[in-house]
C-alpha cells in the first residue's frame, strides 16, 4: 500500500517516464538504485541492465548481501529482505517463499540422485518433470496434459486450460511404468492396497497415492488425489489458478493412500 511517489531520476531511462521513477526489471529496482549499485552479471564489458535477468540477479545478491550480512542466519535475512521493501508483511512472504523452495528443492534433490528406485523412480520422476504445467479441470491423462471440461466448483472452464487436475497428472505418470489408472480420483482409491488414514502418512511410500476426502473414511467422498515423495511432500495438481507442484502432506481431509507400484 505505499504510494509514496518517488520523482524522476533517470529522465525516463529505464521507466519512460520523466515525472515519477517506477521499479523496473525481473527485480524491480528503481532507477536510482539501479545507477548506483547496479553491476554487469554476464561477464562482458556490456551496460548493466535492470532488465537482464543475470545482472539484476547479481546486483540483488549484492544489495542482499551487503555489509557482509550471513543470510543463513535468521535475524540477518530479516533484515536484508526489509531493505528491499520496509513492510514486515513482506518480509514474512518472502520467507514464506524461501522455505516452500527449500522444500521443493529437497523433494527434487532426492529424486535426481537416486533416491528413488524401481518404478518408484519412474512414476515420480515423470510428475516431476511437469511441475508449473496449469491445472485443468477434467484434463490431463495418460497421454499428458490436455484441455479440461467445464467447469469446475470455482468456475474454472476446463476447456480453455491445456494441463492436469489431480488424477490426470496421477493417471500420466503411473503410465510410465505401464500402470493404466481408472480416472477419477476415487476410482484410484479402488487399485492396489489400501493404506487406511490411521495409518497415518508415515504408513506411505514414496510413489503411492495419497487421498483426500470429504469424509474420511469414505471413499465415495473422495475429491483429490496426489503422488507421495517421502519426508511428507507429495506432488498434486492442486486446484484451478495453480501449477502441478510440490507441497507438504495435508493432514486435514487426509483419507490415506493405495499402495501399487
Amino acid at each position: 500500500g505505499n504510494t509514496t511517489p518517488v520523482h524522476d531520476t533517470d529522465h525516463g531511462r529505464y521507466d519512460r517516464d520523466q515525472v515519477y521513477d517506477h521499479a523496473v526489471g525481473p527485480f524491480q529496482f528503481l532507477p536510482a538504485t539501479w545507477a548506483s549499485d547496479g553491476v554487469n552479471g554476464r561477464g562482458n564489458n556490456a551496460a548493466a541492465d535492470p532488465n537482464n535477468a543475470y545482472d539484476a540477479a547479481l546486483t540483488a545478491a549484492v544489495e542482499l548481501c551487503r555489509n557482509s550480512r550471513d543470510l543463513t542466519q535468521p535475524q540477518q535475512l530479516h533484515d536484508a529482505i526489509y531493505t528491499y521493501n520496509h513492510s514486515d508483511a513482506y518480509v514474512t512472504l518472502v520467507e514464506s517463499w524461501i522455505t516452500r523452495f527449500d522444500q521443493q528443492a529437497t523433494a527434487t534433490q532426492s529424486a535426481g540422485s537416486g533416491g528413488y528406485t524401481g518404478k518408484a523412480a519412474v512414476v515420480i520422476n515423470a510428475a516431476l518433470a511437469e511441475q508449473s504445467v496449469p491445472y485443468s479441470w477434467g484434463g490431463g491423462g495418460a497421454a499428458g496434459p490436455s484441455r479440461g471440461v467445464c467447469c469446475s466448483k470455482g468456475g474454472q472452464d476446463g476447456r480453455t486450460v491445456i494441463g492436469f487436475d489431480c488424477s490426470g497428472l496421477t493417471q500420466y505418470a503411473y503410465a510410465h511404468a505401464g500402470i493404466l489408472l481408472p480416472r477419477l480420483a476415487a476410482d484410484q482409491a479402488r487399485v492396489g492396497r489400501r493404506i487406511p488414514a490411521t495409518a497415518g502418512p508415515g504408513a506411505l511410500r514414496p510413489g503411492d497415492l495419497i487421498f483426500y476426502a470429504y469424509v474420511p473414511g469414505n471413499d465415495r467422498s473422495i475429491y483429490h488425489v496426489a503422488l507421495y515423495l517421502g519426508d511428507n511432500q507429495q506432488i498434486a495438481a492442486p486446484r484451478p489458478g495453480k501449477g502441478v507442484e510440490i507441497e507438504p502432506v495435508a493432514t486435514s481431509d487426509y483419507a490415506g493412500g493405495t499402495a501399487i507400484l
